[in-house]
């Protein structure tokens, strides 16, 4: 049975994921490394997978032409977009402008419009 590691680049049907798997052989001519991908259609398999997760997938029975492999294990997660809206909420709780009372801010509006007016005018 071959298994393949790679991360998912499609999750738009139901029961079935996109996983782009790539490689880094030999050029022989060449003597250098290349990347190469290729995608495989793989059975989600009752996993709660989504785009950007690696996974590894199994070999399996044809479950249908082009679909010969399942989802057994996901490595890592990419994050969700609610946890990203969670984490934005959070850092702006923390990195919050501090609020000025009203009476002060008045004070200090004050304030300036008196060092404004005390300016010296200029003669004509």
């Amino acid at each position: 049975m071959r298994i393949k590691k790679g991360t998912i680049t499609s999750a738009k049907m139901t029961g079935t994921v996109t996983v782009s798997v790539e490689t880094f052989p030999f050029h022989p001519v060449y003597k250098k490394h290349f990347l190469r991908s290729k995608k495989f259609l793989a059975d989600s398999n009752g996993h709660d997978v989504a785009e950007g997760d690696t996974v590894l997938i199994t070999e399996c029975r044809p479950l249908s032409k082009r679909k010969y492999f399942k989802v057994t294990e996901v490595v890592e997660r990419a994050p969700r977009v609610s946890e990203v809206r969670e984490e934005e909420a959070l850092e702006k709780a923390v990195h919050r402008e501090k609020r000025v009372p009203e009476a002060k801010a008045k004070k200090e509006e004050k304030e300036a419009k008196a060092a404004a007016d005390d300016s010296p005018k200029p003669r004509t």
